[in-house]
């Protein structure tokens, strides 16, 4: 039995198989928790996939979300921020089929529940 599983549960658009694989694999996808330790970041996105993730030898929940965001220049960004998570999914369905050309901002932000912890989240650009 696997101990460690990934399914994707959501994409902005039918995967290939290769998109697929890549996304399940999460190689080479930069962590938005460490690119925007020093201040806010921009991502254009192309294509997002959320991922549930089942890992029988996490510490804490053993069964999770992640969302891997790839960029107009091929770029993949991993979080697993709730906040980022339901904020990047609105925003993305919100601008399906629109002409415009958007982007996210995406910046750490104080949390209200824990002192002196952040969390990361984004807005529209």
């Amino acid at each position: 039995m696997k101990t460690y599983t990934v399914e994707i549960v959501e994409s902005s658009r039918e995967l290939t198989n290769k998109e697929r694989i890549m996304f399940k694999q999460g190689a080479g996808a930069q962590s938005l928790d460490a690119l925007t330790q020093d201040g806010p970041i921009e991502i254009y996105p192309e294509l997002y996939a959320l991922l549930a993730i089942h890992n029988e030898k996490a510490r804490d929940d053993q069964d999770y979300q992640q969302i891997i965001v790839k960029d107009k220049e091929g770029n993949l960004y991993i979080t697993g921020s709730r906040s980022f998570i339901d904020n990047f999914i609105e925003i993305a369905q919100e601008m399906e089929g629109d002409p415009e050309e958007w982007g996210v901002k995406v910046f750490r932000s104080p949390s209200k529940n824990y002192n002196g912890k952040e969390f990361i989240t984004c807005s529209i650009i």
